[in-house]
């Protein structure tokens, strides 16, 4: 018969379950100087403590000897130091050297600007050493393993363990992290279980109690995972519903506008449209009319890669605002995109007969004058702007469509201050980067989304070309050629000035990048090819420590052609259309994600002649870094390339989107928990139907749990 717990052993389970919100500090083994080192970690609380979960692990159950350590294999070894010195080959440079021994043989261990190891550890220390085994100057070898010191009393085959490796930082080792997270295990370890028993059982996992002794403490390496992928889903459950939870309570007494899909406005546009809308496109349609015409507010993400006709699909929505009687506001990150928007669709608007205004910084006070009059009296139907619209004096007559492009590039306060101007506006946002579906489930989990991979219009393409720095002749060449045929070209840097050191670009990891000694900055480049290249050539300058208007004229100029060489870093990235530019060379292209330089290819080759990018790389075939530069080369699908940027990198932060609400996913695997991501994303909309506040007995202490983790969510909308 099982055991039935008695109210006293429920009410210490009780108890041990609260005490995770507790300040770390409460724990044994954490004084002043730990719980500050914890703290730059981001744990402050018992529950952050807990869910820092080991990044690798020692499998002393498995260890072998070292003389029949396979070369090229991961191993684990355990042996005695039998000497330890520190060198200094150059003035900067310290190696330490541990050779350790057993009864089998010697391995050399070298640990590289890590001085301290050699005052750590001694001759006749018993250490376990964990890493790859290579093979040089009649050594069996490891660069920088991971290495463990023995109690000096360990019996031979008292450590056959797995032993955790948490992440720690200065302040705090390895093996103080094991202790003080060992004694939480046990004050505060065996806690109730939040989830509901059906969502256990649904997705076999494993108890709470249990995933996190075994996520830290691992009986055998094959517990270890299946412990983690609980926490995981835990971690993304408990995001989707706080994100379905925060947009419930900020829509709280709002009333939605239920719009017309139908009539001589859309009729008219979809007449005035210079080609048929592809298939995706009209599903995208039917998928935004399906929102804007039920009794919700819509908030729904489109996602097109660049040049799929997301602006199209937008001007459609726009449609049925205008066949609603009410009005809309599309608002760029920049004054030439929302130009560039006004110039696209304003006149397929006025053919249907929809007015529509442009507001930017620049606009004349006359003109904003007589805008601002037609918008508040809802005789202008749509309006394109940029954060100039958010000012107190635009105000709208009856707004019930928000538009925003490119989201990510303004802020929280901005976009809420747009939908303020309208309550109960739907919101449809756009972006052309292209982000796979387990990320967007993950940090969209309160956005219904949209997708667009087909071209309406099908480009003259892009040929992409990768090239050793020796040899940019060839791209230099083919900028005049280009220029001398009445085209204009790109020069892309990754930093603006020389005195950059470049630790801002973390858009890739350091694994990924070649050892280029010096990193092309747009300023140096634009003197050499201003002075010496193309001295004959109109070459400007663009970066994002400009002003504002600075760059805006720079870009304007540019589209306008008067501007034959155009050098920048990343602020070109999106939205901005030049067809004539037909050239562009990426610099240092491995200091790159795959998804900026998907997006900056995209800006040439978008008219009737063919694009050609050069990228230039220091990186030998076979690297990490040529690796992902020949995928540029393979492939022209975003969303390919953005599934790989994901395979690639292995993290919360892709394609230049931090989490949702600035959360960082720190248990979830963006690629091995595909299915999870999945069933979290379903489970959220599920308890959500069911029980929007989870306040049935079954769901009240998941709710905590949420609220609990993502108090900052909640505290947004109060505080709004």
């Amino acid at each position: 018969m099982a055991h039935v717990p008695s109210i006293g052993e429920a009410a210490e389970r009780v108890s041990r379950t609260c005490s995770l919100a507790d300040d770390v500090g409460r724990l044994r083994y954490v004084s002043g100087a730990r719980e500050k080192a914890l703290d730059r970690l981001g744990i402050t609380r018992v529950r952050d403590l807990l869910l820092h979960v080991p990044h690798r692990y020692l499998d002393f159950t498995n260890t072998v000897c070292i003389g029949a350590a396979q070369v090229g294999d991961e191993v684990t070894v355990v042996g005695t130091v039998d000497k330890v010195t520190l060198k200094r080959p150059k003035p900067r440079m310290q190696i330490v050297e541990m050779y350790v021994i057993d009864e089998t043989g010697v391995v050399q261990a070298s640990f590289f600007r890590q001085p301290w190891i050699a005052d750590q550890v001694h001759a006749g220390d018993m250490v376990a050493l964990s890493g790859k085994l290579t093979f040089a100057y009649g050594f069996k070898q490891m660069k920088a393993p991971f290495y463990e010191v023995l109690s000096a009393s360990t019996e031979k085959g008292s450590y056959a363990r797995v032993l955790p490796v948490h992440p720690v930082g200065e302040g705090i080792t390895a093996s103080w992290m094991r202790r003080i997270v060992s004694a939480a295990l046990a004050d505060v370890g065996d806690v109730c279980d939040y989830l509901p028993a059906r969502l256990v059982a649904r997705h076999r996992l494993l108890s709470l109690g249990r995933a996190l002794r075994q996520v830290h403490y691992p009986t055998s390496m094959d517990c270890k995972e299946p412990a983690r992928r609980r926490l995981a889903y835990d971690e993304l459950l408990c995001l989707q519903l706080a994100l379905l939870t925060r947009q419930r309570l900020s829509l709280a007494g709002v009333e939605p506008t239920v719009h017309a899909t139908s009539g001589p406005h859309i009729d008219a546009l979809v007449d005035a449209m210079p080609f048929a809308l592809t298939y995706e496109q009209c599903v995208a349609v039917d998928q935004i009319f399906n929102d804007m015409g039920s009794p919700h507010v819509m908030n729904r993400l489109l996602l097109g890669d660049v040049g799929t006709g997301k602006t199209a699909v937008a001007s459609m929505a726009m449609a049925a605002v205008a066949d609603t009687g009410t009005q809309a506001s599309m608002m760029a990150p920049t004054s030439v995109l929302a130009r560039q928007y006004a110039e696209k669709l304003g006149p397929l608007l006025d053919k249907a007969g929809i007015a529509w205004v442009l507001i930017t910084g620049s606009t004349s006070a006359d003109e904003r004058a007589r805008a601002r009059e037609g918008i508040a009296v809802g005789s202008i139907t749509v309006v394109f702007g940029t954060t100039a619209i958010l000012s107190d004096d635009i105000m709208f007559n009856r707004l019930t469509l928000v538009v925003i492009d490119e989201q990510h590039r303004f802020g929280v306060d901005q976009r809420a201050a747009l939908r303020r101007k309208g309550a109960g506006a739907d919101l449809l946002t756009m972006t052309a980067t292209p982000i796979p579906r387990t990320l967007a489930l993950s940090i969209y989990g309160d956005v219904n989304c949209s997708r667009i991979t087909q071209r309406p219009v099908e480009g003259a393409g892009i040929t992409t070309k990768s090239l050793a720095p020796v040899n940019l002749d060839v791209a230099w060449t083919a900028i005049r050629e280009a220029v001398d045929a009445g085209h204009q070209a790109y020069v892309i840097c990754p930093l603006v000035d020389d005195s950059d050191d470049g630790s801002e670009l973390d858009d890739v990891p350091e694994a990924s990048r070649s050892k280029s000694t010096q990193l092309n900055s747009a300023v140096r480049t634009y003197e050499t090819l201003s002075g010496r290249t193309y001295p004959d050539l109109r070459v400007a300058l663009l970066h994002g420590r400009q002003s504002a208007a600075e760059k805006d004229d720079v870009m304007a100029r540019f589209r306008a052609g008067e501007i034959d060489v155009l050098v920048s870093t990343t602020v070109v990235e999106v939205g901005v259309d030049v067809p004539n530019a037909t050239v562009m060379v990426v610099l240092d292209a491995d200091r790159f994600g795959l998804a900026t330089l998907h997006q900056l290819r995209g800006r040439v080759g978008r008219g009737r002649d063919a694009g050609t990018v050069y990228l230039s790389c220091a990186a030998k075939r076979g690297t990490p870094a040529r690796t992902r530069l020949d995928a540029l080369e393979a492939t022209s699908d975003g969303f390919e390339l953005a599934d790989l940027d994901l395979k690639l990198r292995h993290e919360g932060e892709v394609l230049g989107y931090r989490q949702h609400g600035g959360t960082n996913l720190q248990v979830v695997d963006l690629v091995a928990d595909a299915d999870l991501i999945e069933a979290a994303h379903e489970d959220a909309r599920e308890l959500e139907n069911d029980d929007p506040t989870l306040s049935q007995p079954v769901n009240r202490a998941l709710a905590l749990e949420v609220r609990d983790r993502y108090s900052a969510y909640f505290d947004e909308i109060e505080h709004a």
